[in-house]
């Protein structure tokens, strides 16, 4: 199973880090924020959330 397959709840914002765990696997990731000009906002992440993960490899090109 890839984890762009498994749904996500949200653990915790850490600075520029998003803590998830995985719904089915328990699997806790952390996803690293890259865009520093784009902060990461925990009104926007609070915990419990529900969140998917896309592959940026899919995404269609500019």
């Amino acid at each position: 199973m890839s984890i762009f397959d498994e749904g996500y709840k949200v653990v915790a914002v850490e600075g520029n880090r998003l803590l998830v765990r995985g719904i089915l696997s328990d699997d806790v990731l952390t996803i690293v924020n890259t865009e520093p000009q784009t902060p990461l906002a925990p009104e926007d992440y609070p915990p419990g959330k529900s969140i998917a993960l896309t592959d940026p490899s899919t995404a269609p090109l500019n």
